[in-house]
């Protein structure tokens, strides 16, 4: 079982706490490809896919053709909306794309439990004790992390709930993000350079993905 630090409010090094195997010290057949597969769908899942052009079927203007194929001395043209002519169609242009694709839970599970193990045993994971702010406090948060996580790293933070408080304390600060305990993702984890997780966070991840 992988121990880490444990930090209270003040930043101060109180002792060791023990992270579940379950989700720290989980190993599998090929974890690179299935990492790989996951967080690909989940980077698709992202894309938008409203990137469109018009063709030479949308634009406006007349299918005519211009003039006789033959004795003018011109290029053989065809119609208006050809691409080749300034204010048609766009050929082989981008049009709308749903590119989601369903993530199967054990996958994304098993994925997540992945990150967190490769985060646990390159030392980047740490506990804190639990805090909540009656309004936020940037200069609290600038001060706590300047103790515990080492400078201008990419810091992701797990905390259980979402008091808003503590979330506008936090999100003036580069290189840092925020997300709650039961909805963590493999690819988050895998983005940051240093994990930060609250005493309840951490019980609510062993409860939702430690099955």
């Amino acid at each position: 079982m992988l121990k880490v630090n444990k930090y209270s409010l003040e930043g101060e090094e109180v002792g060791k706490i023990s992270l579940p195997d379950s989700l720290f010290n989980v190993e599998t057949k090929n974890p690179d490809v299935l990492l790989y597969e996951v967080i690909n769908m989940y980077l698709a899942n992202q894309r938008q896919g409203t990137s469109c052009v018009k063709n030479r079927g949308d634009v406006k203007g007349s299918s005519r053709k211009l003039f006789r194929q033959k004795g003018t001395g011109n290029a053989r043209a065809g119609n208006l909306r050809t691409p080749l002519r300034v204010g048609g169609g766009v050929a082989f242009g981008p049009h709308n794309q749903d590119w989601y694709r369903k993530i199967p839970q054990k996958k994304k599970r098993l994925a997540l439990k992945l990150a967190l193990t490769q985060r646990a045993k390159e030392n980047q994971v740490a506990v804190i004790a639990d805090f909540t702010l009656e309004k936020p406090d940037t200069k609290f948060a600038r001060g706590l992390l300047g103790k515990v996580a080492p400078e201008r790293s990419r810091t992701l933070i797990l905390v259980n709930g979402s008091n808003q408080a503590v979330v506008k304390s936090f999100s003036n600060l580069p290189f840092v993000s925020m997300d709650r305990a039961d909805c963590a993702f493999a690819y988050e984890v895998l983005n940051c350079n240093f994990l930060l997780i609250t005493e309840d966070a951490l019980k609510t991840m062993k409860e939702v993905f430690g099955k």
